[in-house]
């Protein structure tokens, strides 16, 4: 296999979050599922992986870097002239250097020392206890744990109030080129995750990764959020305020009445209860905050009206503020 490095197309200084980023790119784009047609596609895509389990996790990539492991992570041995191992014994303790060196024996019962170490003892050593050879053959099977894999896949979803508070089924694409239809849960809120199983990126030999949907919930014409509660600014006009009246009040489930008083002022707030989101045992509330509005443009009947009031009936609203 060739460098790691090389096939990442990083070099050897380069940051861990850099690594990760040229690994990602380079997986995306050299993805069997996206490279149907190119029979190279696939080992392509696995040199990648390969590469990346080496630099792409601290400790190996250490232990590379030091020329302790080769390019496909097997562990180098030191040999000395003379056709021997120099320096460690034949049950594989340490060397010069800090490498294991091992003395070979073939056969059941046969080698050089008595002490020597069988295969199967040698490669359990190499591997952690985890490699089996097969008696009286040549082949052998490795279990050597593996080497985890991030296949997770990270995607943001933006949903409406409405669609939070009553669930939907949206499409999202991954950024593998894949799309999927997702049903967002009712109740979900801005922040929260969703997990599908197996939805992630794949690589060979190792179970497919799952897809971390993020959502979040888009800004509201009107209602603000506030917990379990909502919160709307409700317009309202003056002869309203002055006379009272009922004024339509939009709510997630339809418009419903609200009785304004006689003499309401600007930024008067009203509670409608159980018209806020839901929550466990019930809603929260809807608080509707009035604001007078005035009529578009100059009207000179209401400003001689108002002149006329002003003069009969002065007051002075901001006598608090001193």
């Amino acid at each position: 296999m060739r460098d790691p490095y090389e096939v990442l197309g990083v070099p050897r200084g380069a940051s861990a979050a850099a690594i990760k980023s040229a690994y990602r790119k380079l997986a995306k784009k050299h993805h069997p599922d996206s490279n149907k047609n190119d029979p190279k596609a696939a080992e392509r895509f696995a040199e990648i992986n390969s590469a990346n389990e080496i630099v792409g996790d601290e400790e190996k990539r250490k232990q590379f870097d030091r020329g302790e492991i080769d390019a496909e992570g097997k562990p180098r041995f030191q040999g000395f002239p003379g056709g021997g191992f120099g320096g460690g014994d034949a049950r594989g303790h340490a060397g010069p250097g800090g490498f294991e060196t091992y003395t070979f024996r073939s056969g059941a019962g046969g080698g050089t020392g008595g002490g020597a170490a069988g295969f199967e003892d040698i490669l359990n050593s190499m591997f952690g206890g985890g490699a089996r050879a097969r008696s009286g053959g040549t082949q052998f099977e490795f279990d050597t744990g593996g080497v985890g894999l991030d296949l997770d896949l990270s995607v943001a979803m933006t949903v409406s109030l409405e669609e939070a508070v009553k669930g939907a089924e949206k499409r999202v694409r991954l950024p593998t080129g894949k799309e999927l239809n997702v049903k967002i849960p009712a109740g979900v809120s801005s922040g929260q995750q969703i997990r599908l199983k197996g939805q992630g990126e794949t690589a060979p030999g190792h179970r497919p990764g799952d897809l971390l949907i993020t959502v979040t919930i888009a800004p509201h014409p009107f209602f603000k959020v506030d917990g379990n509660d909502l919160r709307i600014e409700l317009p309202i006009t003056l002869y309203e305020a002055v006379l009272g009246g009922k004024v339509r009040v939009p709510t997630l489930g339809g418009a419903v009445e609200l009785s304004i008083p006689k003499n309401t002022s600007s930024g008067r707030t009203f509670r409608l209860k159980g018209k806020g989101l839901p929550k466990s045992g019930g809603a929260g509330d809807l608080y509707a905050t009035t604001r007078i509005i005035l009529p578009d443009g100059n009207d000179a009947e209401l400003e001689a009206l108002m002149q006329k009031w002003r003069d009969q009936h002065p007051y002075n609203p901001r006598s608090d503020l001193g």
